[in-house]
């Protein structure tokens, strides 16, 4: 029984997760390894997620880019 499990329990590799942003963190909606930057399309490993919009519900992989999508000036 646990070899059918297996597959399960290793889905969420290389899987695209559904987040909730909060303002002080997110919820997992949808169980995944990483999420797509909103800017760039660039993969970001929930572990290195730093950068979000609450009010857009959109991730981000950078300062700058989070600053470029919320029409300010990233080369600042």
């Amino acid at each position: 029984m646990s070899e059918s499990l297996q597959p399960m329990l290793m889905s969420n590799t290389d899987r695209a997760a559904r987040l909730h942003f909060m303002a002080n963190g997110f919820r997992v909606l949808n169980p995944g390894d990483h999420v797509v930057c909103a800017v760039s399309g660039a993969r970001i490993a929930l572990d290195d997620l730093r950068y979000w919009s609450v009010a857009r519900q959109e991730a981000y992989a950078t300062a700058a880019l989070a600053t470029q999508a919320m029409g300010g000036d990233a080369a600042a």
